[in-house]
Parts: structure tokens; sequence; C-alpha cells
């Protein structure tokens, strides 16, 4: 029988390009229960789930031009979490699936090449994957809407589609900023994630979000420019000080109403100069939530989108045979493609998940692994009146966490710290 195949959408294409023996961008989205995991009912779940979801079951293949995801073989097997999160997914794995999903007595999680797509796609897989477990574990009613799907129908063309096609500009927007200050520290030789999760009630972010007049995203953003700020005073005099700009992902599908399932976000590097002055939290809130309202736009976006969707259009670029391409999507990333933001901050807002589960989930989760040249990144996920805020590095040294969670709670906001630091 023939094998369902997928061209790599715009977003996807840098990565296979730009992995390394040591980093490939994978991200985490998991959730934790009130019971310990059932190996047998979650594995049956994932099984149910594949004729909705197939571009989750896919494994990456490398043509002669492009590479593209194939439809695996063989079934996606659960396996028990063993290590910490995104341990490095290798070429040989990529082969045979770009998904992993993981239990650990009541936590279930899921691991994405970013390929296959972005937070609010997997978000979306997990909820669906979830849902169909509680339901063979408990025999729950889940109603279909919002994040859940009817497992029962084919997958509709829209979420299968690269949405960046559809809704560039004729026009490219340039592509050159400026470098931001960049964070250092003493890499960990062996590859260990340091992982550091700060759990806070979503009302208390909410309220502080609100007092400053923004987005808890603005927000966030804003308390770890000011950390960065403090850190890079603390090394250089002003003068010699680099801007710091938070790199913050934009989900596209709510400026276009796209319903696609993979790849539809673009980042924007949003901040302020030190050079410039003292900055206060305000100005430093007012500053991003205003920068972000200003770009996130869909006139503004579609002329990011073009900027990438552009060059797929030359000829020359489409019969360069694919070892060629990674050579100068590489070269590209590696001049541009993280050089104007200090650090991400990733956050999927709310999972709105069905009444139905939220008896069984304590708190859901979202984790994306250090940039391959910054060591220092921060993914947030609210659900059920909870917040986790997920700060991991591949350094020793951890200020950042320190200054971040430290000035929230000094705002107000209640933080309960965990970690896997050794």
């Amino acid at each position: 029988m023939r094998k369902n195949w997928y061209r790599l959408d715009t977003a996807a294409l840098i990565f296979p390009a730009t992995a390394r023996r040591d980093w490939c961008n994978v991200f985490r989205v998991s959730a934790t229960l009130t019971e310990p995991v059932d190996e047998v009912t979650l594995q049956q779940a994932v099984n149910d789930l594949r004729p909705r979801f197939p571009s989750y079951y896919v494994a990456l293949r490398k043509g002669i031009f492009w590479y593209y995801l194939e439809e695996t073989s063989s079934p996606v097997r659960v396996t028990r979490d063993y290590a910490y999160p995104l341990t490095f997914m290798s070429s040989r794995e990529l082969r045979r699936c770009c998904m992993r999903v993981l239990y650990y007595r009541s936590r279930i999680a899921v691991e994405f090449f970013h390929s296959l797509t972005d937070g609010r796609g997997g978000s979306v897989y997990l909820a669906n994957l979830l849902a169909r477990y509680l339901t063979l574990r408990h025999g729950l009613k889940v109603p279909v809407g919002g994040l859940i799907r009817d497992l029962n129908e084919a997958p509709p063309a829209e979420e299968l589609e690269d949405s960046f096609l559809s809704n560039a500009a004729p026009v490219a927007s340039p592509r050159s900023e400026e470098r931001s200050y960049r964070l250092r520290g003493t890499r960990e030789k062996d590859g260990f994630r340091h992982l550091t999760t700060g759990i806070v009630p979503t009302a208390a972010l909410l309220d502080l979000a609100h007092r400053y007049g923004v987005s808890v995203t603005a927000l966030l953003a804003a308390v770890m420019a000011e950390s960065i700020i403090a850190m890079q005073d603390a090394r250089c005099p002003r003068r010699h000080q680099r801007p710091v700009k938070i790199t913050i992902p934009v989900d596209l599908r709510r400026l276009y109403g796209s319903r696609t399932l993979r790849n539809f976000s673009l980042v924007l590097n949003i901040g302020a100069d030190p050079r410039l002055g003292d900055w206060s939290l305000d100005e430093l809130c007012r500053t991003i939530y205003h920068q972000l309202r200003a770009s996130a736009t869909p006139r503004h976006m579609a002329g990011m989108i073009a900027a990438n969707t552009q060059p797929q259009e030359l000829i020359a670029l489409r019969l360069t045979p694919v070892f060629l391409k990674n050579l100068v999507m590489d070269a590209v990333y590696r001049r541009s493609g993280e050089s104007g933001g200090s650090l991400n901050i990733s956050n999927i807002t709310n999972l709105d998940l069905p009444a139905a589960l939220l008896p069984y989930i304590t708190r859901c989760e979202f984790i994306i692994g250090p940039q391959r040249s910054y060591p220092n990144n921060c993914s947030v996920l609210s659900c059920g009146g909870t917040t986790c805020i997920n700060m991991i590095r591949s350094i020793r040294e951890s200020e950042l966490e320190r200054r971040f969670f430290s000035r929230l709670v000094e705002l107000g906001v209640p933080v309960d710290i965990e970690s896997n630091r050794r």
C-alpha cells in the first residue's frame, strides 16, 4: 500500500537543515493527571487518534531537492519517560517517527520535532489524546468542539494545509535588525537540560497584567527583559551594551482564521535598549505591549511571511540539491535566524479543555528547548486556573531564573518552584 506523504510547511523547512548532532528543535506538551497513567490504555488512545491526525504519525525523509514527511509503517509506541525533557532526537529516530508519546507516574507527555507542528498544533493533539485516554479509562462523554475533534470524521484539508503560502504579501519585509544581548554561561557537557518550573495561580498573573494595562505575555516579557537588563548592567558599562529583546512567537491562526494543525506562527523580537537610560517595569510593560500590538497585525505579518515564502519560488533554489540547500539555510540561520533575540517566551495562553476532563487533570505544561545559539528559553501554558512557566537552560548558572521568579514574587504573584536540578 502506498504511504501518504506531506511537504514540509514553510516554517518547517529550516529545522532539518539546522539540526546538529547535539541539537534539534523539539518541544513538549504534557498533562499531569490525578492518578497513575495506565500504559495499555494510553497506547490504545494513541492508536485511536492516528486516522484523525495522520500528519503527526510521520517520519522525516530526505529527497533529492527537499525533505518531506512520510506516514510511518509501524505504530507509534508509548514509552516510559526515562530522562530529562527534550532529550536529543537523532536523525535515526526522526527516520522512524517525529513524535514521542511518553508517560511517567501520573504524567502524559508528547514531544514533537518542530517540522511537524508548533505549540498550538501540539496542544490540539494533547487535548484529543487526553480526551480519548480518559474516555477509555473512565467512560467519559467528551463533547466535540473547541480543541476536541470528532475521531470518526476524516481530517479536513484545511488542517493539513501550509497556511503560509495563502497569506503571504506581494512584497517581503526586510529581515535585518540589530543584534541583541546574549546570555552566556558554562555549558553542560553531557547535554543535560536544567528545567525550573514556576507554578502560579492564573488569576494572580492576570490581575498583575491588568494592573499594568497589558497582556500576560507582555508582562512576562517585560519582567524577563528587566531581569536581563540587570544582568547586563552587572557585566558591562551602558555604552557597550546591546538591546535586550524577547523573541515572542505569534500564533497566526488567530490573525488569519486558519485551522491548520501544521506550523503557522512567526516570531517578533520585542524589547528595549538600555543604552537609552533606565527603564522602569511600567515603561517596559507599555513599550513591549505596544510593540506587540503594532507588529502582530495581518498586514505586517504577511510581509514577514513573504520573506520566507518568496525564496521557495526561485527556480534556481528549487533545482538545488538538498545538501546544498542545507548549507545555505544553515548559514542564513546562523547569521540572522536567532540574532534578533535574547531568549524566547512562548506562551500558548490557555489550554481550554472541556469541563469533563478537568477533574482528572492537575496541570498542563509546555516546554521548548534552548536554541542553538543561546542557552535559555521560557515557555508558558495555563489550564484549569494554574499557569506553568517553564524556564530551561543548557548552562549551569541559574541567575536568570532566580531574578525572574523573585521579581514575580515581589510583584505579588505567589510562585511554587519545582526543578530537576541535580
